[in-house]
């Protein structure tokens, strides 16, 4: 059970997305006091992702573990570019937490690798949810994309490829020779 002191995760969205608000209002506002408040929050970022590295050298493996589960800690460890992880692990790491959700709709998702620079998933969206599950092939590619993306900013893309075709039926009938005529 959380920490009822503790933001939960909406919370913590909310927050992220009013601090962007604000500073891109501080960054577009003239006068003298800008150029100080921006370079206040970068060095209090700078301390933070300081405080954040000390924490992980001192961690033992399993707590590191558990910050790299915490999607905060994991967020803000890859912002302060201090995450050991390869961004190839964090967004396969991203593709097995989203996978539940995919097949959730009919279909389903695998990392596929790191191509120039470009991420790559196999994506197969199928109709066993029938109708009311929303969300078609756009939708799923952009939810992983961004939560790749989010996960390994390194990356440039993030593009599926294309959908294997089906086997084709053939019938056992035409595989077997002919008897021939004696």
């Amino acid at each position: 059970m959380a920490d009822p002191g503790r933001l939960d995760g909406p919370a913590v969205e909310a927050r992220l997305a009013r601090l962007d608000t604000l500073l891109e209002q501080l960054e577009s506002t003239p006068g003298p006091a800008t150029g100080p408040a921006v370079e206040a929050v970068r060095l209090l970022t700078e301390v933070y992702g300081e405080a954040l590295a000390r924490v992980l050298d001192r961690a033992a493996p399993a707590l590191a573990g558990e910050l790299f589960d915490d999607e905060l800690l994991d967020h803000l460890l890859v912002l302060h570019d201090i995450h050991p992880d390869s961004p190839e692990r964090r967004a396969a790491r991203a593709v097995e937490r989203l996978r539940p959700a995919v097949r959730e709709r009919g279909g389903d998702v695998e990392w596929a690798g790191v191509q120039d620079g470009v991420g790559r998933v196999r994506l197969t969206t199928g109709g066993g949810c029938g109708s009311g599950c929303g969300g078609g092939t756009t939708e799923v590619a952009d939810a992983v994309r961004e939560a790749v993306l989010a996960a390994a900013p390194e990356l440039t893309d993030v593009q599926p490829l294309p959908e294997a075709p089906a086997p084709a039926f053939v019938p056992l009938d035409s595989l077997r020779r002919p008897q021939e005529a004696r």
